[in-house]
């Protein structure tokens, strides 16, 4: 495995020079962890790096990047915008191309720096050094508006590190509107997914929301602004405003979750209460059916955006059953061992629908801890031992009645 700094000096020698760029000196800089290292050449070509590093692996249709022992090392170059899109450029790369020009590319400043490998000077043309510090998401040129992509990912960004978009860039962001229909839906996934991981998810929405272009791919989400709810419940506004409240609280609180675990809860508890977009106003502020019209939204919003199925299932989940989770307390026995079974059998599960249900009702009460207790307790082992029944239909009516008699006994 050859050293990044080997690499370095066999490029300088050879009258190149190897920089460190893009996130991996942001999150130097800021002192988190990074998970990639991009590396950008300058100085020499294409055929030159390959003659030096007969092992590095070619890969890119528009140009080339190197791969050596897991590490990206791409060539300094320079882009032309060739049509619609996110994908319709020139590109160009050769020896002559300075790093400088190179950053001028990139879309904002916090990304716009780079590192020379050897000597550790920081090459911040733009002033991405100093936006870390003042919290500020800034495009670094006229260029910006090139990629739609680019108005996802600011957003994504901003709720990444609670930082805030500068007006100018909000201006660009919204002058990309008509380009984002251009996207794959499979690339705005990728962002709304890491935009949802974020600390603070919601930033990424109000970004969209306030460069007015969040009904692009999420008009469902866009349609609970303004859907008024009972002020007595609901003192903080709207249904978007109170989404927006539920998704970061449940951030925060599934923080030491895997991803895929956040992703599933979070999606939930950004859906949850889609259905109030679709309220016809004369009902305002009830909200009648919103969980099954909610099911349904989640549902068509997903094949739209082909969302995983995972996500999807657990959205549906936090539609229908989240008013019910808020409810528990007023259910029958019987009620409540359906609504434990039904939640315990889907993905989203107890725990992740009591999350949610936590954030959104204040005074909820602890379903999960109720339902793992009466499952736990009546289990197959305790029918088999009891009644001797062979699984079967008998089997599954004898569980869920000693589940009912369970809650009868403990929850009367």
């Amino acid at each position: 495995m050859r050293n990044v700094r080997d690499i370095a000096k066999i490029i300088e020698e050879n009258h190149g020079k190897l920089y460190l760029v893009g996130g991996a000196v942001r999150d130097k800089i800021t002192g988190m962890n990074s998970h990639d290292e991009d590396y950008c050449v300058t100085g020499i070509s294409a055929s030159k790096f390959k003659e030096l590093f007969p092992e590095a692996f070619a890969r890119g249709k528009a140009f080339a990047i190197f791969d050596i022992d897991g590490k990206e090392f791409a060539l300094a170059r320079r882009e032309r915008k060739a049509g619609l899109g996110h994908k319709e450029f020139e590109i160009e790369t050769g020896k002559y191309i300075s790093i400088e020009e190179d950053l001028s590319r990139r879309d904002i400043t916090i990304n716009a720096i780079a590192e020379d490998v050897l000597t550790g000077e920081i090459i911040d043309p733009y002033g991405g050094t100093d936006d870390l510090k003042n919290g500020l998401i800034k495009a670094v040129t006229d260029h910006f508006k090139e990629d739609p992509l680019r108005a996802y990912r600011v957003a994504r960004f901003a709720a990444k590190f609670g930082f805030k978009v500068d007006d100018a860039t909000m201006s660009m962001i919204k002058s990309l509107k008509k380009e984002l229909n251009t996207l794959s839906v499979e690339r705005v996934y990728t962002e709304l997914s890491k935009a949802i991981l974020a600390k603070k998810p919601s930033i990424f929405f109000e970004v969209l929301r306030k460069s007015d272009i969040l009904e692009v791919h999420f008009k469902e989400i866009s349609n609970l602004i303004g859907a008024e709810q009972p002020l007595r419940y609901h003192p903080e506004g709207d249904a978007y405003n109170h989404t927006m409240i539920v998704l970061d609280k449940v951030a925060e609180n599934t923080q030491n979750q895997t991803d895929q675990r956040k992703l599933e809860i979070r999606f939930a508890a950004l859906v949850h209460d889609i259905g109030k977009g679709e309220t016809p106003k004369e009902e305002y502020p009830h909200h009648y059916m919103h969980e099954e019209r909610g099911r349904e939204l989640v549902k068509s919003m997903g094949l739209r955006l082909k969302l995983p199925n995972a996500l999807i299932e657990c959205g549906k989940i936090a539609c229908t059953e989240h008013m019910k989770g808020g409810n528990f307390n007023k259910m029958t026995p019987a009620k409540k061992v359906a609504f434990i079974e039904k939640v315990d059998k889907s993905l989203l599960k107890l725990e992740g629908l009591q999350v949610i249900v936590n954030a959104d009702n204040k005074n909820a009460e602890d379903f999960c801890k109720i339902g793992n207790r009466c499952l736990e307790e009546i289990d197959g082992n305790f029918i088999r031992k009891r009644y001797n029944i062979k699984p079967g239909r008998a089997f599954g009516e004898r569980l869920h009645q000693e589940r009912v008699e369970w809650m009868r006994r403990h929850q009367s």
